[in-house]
């Protein structure tokens, strides 16, 4: 009966959705007697209360602090509580702090739970690999509200992983607090920045100018919950979307941040209704078209109530476009709704971003009305449903066997103790005939990928990385010393408006109308005059951030993210050692595919760097260098264009021209160094050029 008070009582206060009749099916039925699991064990106990001697109960806010150990064999065999006094079976023993998490399912007796893993001085973060997991002190234990079937939410997040994208990883366990059996539960990571996590730039409130003020920032569509603000609303095509800032907090955003981060949305929204898919200043210019792509269609694919309006994340990074992502909260999908409450929205034979519900901003509908972007989302369908591929229905089918086998004795228990499963194996068929009827239904719906089925894309070959060059006297910063070289490997000059690197870690966009010619080579440096310092060699541009010193993903691609190449290289063996020893690594063939370490060689040589294939240099002065007014251009050939960027890479004049002779006005701009493009027609010449 106490129970029963408490659950009205946080019913009244919190104003929830969530109906008596509703409440009423969570109150537990009693406490399980648990002693063992085939899943791991996490047992969190409390501090003392000094006023009760008991337990601290674990409000919604602030943190308390508790001890949590999690007992799971190494061998995979069966975990027992006994085992909590093994060093050798436990994953973790430790302090940490925790609180109670969520917004409606705070009012179940279930509760879900945040929390930091801490250093014995309760006050350190203590940064910890968990059942394999990569490092890090931030998680969640998800109760599971709401979702009979125990697997909604670790299904989608691992179907997203597995089609190529971050979504938190999880592992389900069994969960004693205070002595007392809590249920199944799934451990998962939580949503923030970090290299194994959203691996984008973390953004100081000093960054409030560019290249900086672009990133990196998560930005989620939401629910306001707590004291977290809006940051601005949208449009729907029935009503308004509510914008949250979650990295920068609301807190610590700057003005300039806020206005930086919204404006990138509202070129969204304006180039989407207007079609303009054009590479310089349309849609694809602002995001990257494959994780929107992804992240409708496994929102879409299991039906999301919430999807666009809800729990909606977005993430960028510096000097990157705007990034769709991480998924998140998908219990209400696959057929699953609030149905005591009379909601019944996750259906087989409806667009989740145009039902009349939640549609989120105006952008989703506008891109999938958009035939380029339809063209691309049908194309990634097709490819990812194929036999043997993520989405196929039968992949998925067995997948939901294997998480049901492994949750099967665990799934008993959560029924006993808190009645929400009354019959699993009807829900998990249920959920498998809804599946298929989806699969089917979208697949007949999508749309063709006419105009988009066959891309070509240039002949550009990543052939030479320096990730980690090391240091020396003159050059102490090994960051600074990094390039990428990209080569032209065909017969015609390519036009590179719109290309990009498209893999978090590092960014790049190459700016609009950048061209390069038949058998030329550019390279792309972390620091540009660092690079000019060391090797005589202009870079063509700046990327933002750094290469990993172990392993990343480099990968070249086209306005729409179609890949033009890509290479993930690697710190160890097979890959040659070109860690920190003045090496870099260097393409033995650019014929060779450079995917595989085999087809690379390490080399110090840095002459090698100024003798690459480059397309004929017209004679061409540029003066008086160092500028302070006017610089002049003469050439003994015809000027076509001249092209003046900045060190990001940023296109700033861009002027043609049927002289010989130019002047530039560099009055308006600041100090700095700036690099000049003349195109004539018998080849082009790039100049550093000194602004004092």
């Amino acid at each position: 009966m106490k129970l029963i008070f408490h659950i009205f009582r946080l019913l009244l206060l919190r104003k929830s959705i969530v109906s008596v009749a509703l409440l009423l099916q969570f109150v537990a039925l009693g406490q399980v007697t648990f002693t063992d699991s085939n899943l791991p064990i996490v047992i969190i106990n409390t501090d003392i209360d000094p006023d009760t001697g008991l337990p601290m109960e674990i409000p919604d806010d602030p943190k308390i602090l508790g001890d949590m150990k999690i007992i799971y064999r190494p061998d995979g065999s069966r975990n027992y509580m006994t085992d909590q006094t093994n060093p050798e079976f436990l994953n973790y023993d430790g302090r940490m702090e925790i609180e109670i998490r969520g917004s409606s399912s705070q009012a179940l007796p279930k509760k879900q739970y945040g929390w930091t893993t801490l250093q014995d001085d309760d006050i350190s973060n203590n940064n910890v690999s968990l059942l394999g997991m990569p490092n890090e002190n931030d998680w969640i234990l998800n109760g599971l509200a709401f979702d009979p079937s125990l697997l909604r939410d670790y299904f989608s997040y691992n179907l997203t992983r597995q089609i190529g994208n971050y979504a938190s990883r999880t592992r389900y366990c069994e969960v004693v607090i205070n002595g007392e059996y809590k249920g199944l539960y799934v451990l998962q990571e939580k949503i923030k920045d970090d290299s194994n996590r959203v691996n984008i730039e973390e953004i100081e409130d000093t960054d409030n100018t560019l290249p900086n003020l672009s990133g990196g920032y998560i930005t989620k569509a939401d629910k306001t919950t707590g004291a977290d603000p809006v940051a601005w609303e949208m449009e729907s095509y029935v009503g308004w979307t509510e914008f949250i800032h979650e990295m920068p907090k609301p807190e610590d955003v700057t003005p300039q941040q806020d206005s930086y981060i919204h404006s990138v949305f509202t070129s969204l929204e304006t180039t989407t209704v207007a079609n303009n898919t054009d590479l310089a200043n349309g849609y694809p210019s602002v995001i990257d078209v494959p994780t929107f792509v992804d992240f409708m269609l496994i929102n879409e694919l299991a039906s999301n109530a919430d999807a666009y309006q809800i729990s909606t994340f977005f993430h960028k990074d510096r000097g990157g476009k705007l990034r769709a992502g991480p998924v998140w909260d998908m219990n209400l999908t696959f057929g699953n709704d609030l149905f005591d409450l009379g909601f019944d929205r996750s259906h087989t034979d409806v667009w989740q971003f145009s039902d009349g519900g939640n549609e989120g901003a105006k952008f989703w509908t506008d891109l999938f009305e958009n035939p380029m972007y339809k063209c691309y989302m049908a194309k990634r369908w097709n490819e990812l449903t194929a036999a043997g591929q993520p989405l196929n229905y039968t992949a998925m089918s067995s997948y939901i066997d294997d998480i049901v086998e492994e949750i099967s004795e665990a799934a008993v228990r959560e029924q006993a103790q808190w009645g929400t499963v009354p019959s699993h194996a009807l829900e998990i068929a249920n959920m498998k005939t809804w599946l298929a009827e989806r699969v089917a239904w979208m697949t007949a719906n999508i749309g063709t990928m006419n105009i988009c089925g066959d891309v070509v894309v240039p002949s550009l070959v990543i052939c030479k990385i320096n990730y980690n060059q090391g240091t020396s006297s003159e050059f102490t910063i090994a960051n600074d010393q990094e390039f990428i070289q990209i080569q032209n490997t065909g017969t015609s000059t390519v036009n590179l408006t719109g290309v990009y690197l498209r893999e978090l870690g590092i960014s790049y966009q190459f700016p609009p109308n950048a061209t390069i010619e038949a058998g030329q080579s550019i390279f792309l440096a972390r620091n540009p005059a660092v690079f000019q310092a060391k090797h005589g060699v202009t870079a063509f541009g700046q990327y933002q951030r750094n290469m990993s010193n172990s392993s990343q993903a480099l990968v070249l691609a086209d306005g729409f993210g179609n890949i033009i190449d890509s290479v993930t290289y690697d710190d160890g063996l097979p890959w040659p050692d070109a860690d920190g020893n003045g090496s870099y690594l260097a393409l033995t063939d650019n014929g060779l595919d450079n995917s595989l370490a085999s087809s690379w060689t390490t080399s110090d040589d840095m002459n090698l760097l100024s003798t690459q294939i480059f397309s004929p240099e017209p004679a061409i002065a540029v003066y008086p260098n160092p500028v302070v007014t006017t610089i002049t251009i003469n050439s003994d050939d015809t000027i076509n264009l001249i092209e003046v960027y900045d060190l990001y890479g940023k296109l700033l004049h861009r002027i043609l021209s049927a002289d010989t002779i130019a002047e530039l006005d560099f009055s308006t701009h600041s100090s700095g160094i700036y690099i000049i493009k003349i195109t004539c027609p018998t080849g082009s010449k790039i100049q550093k050029v000194v602004k004092q």
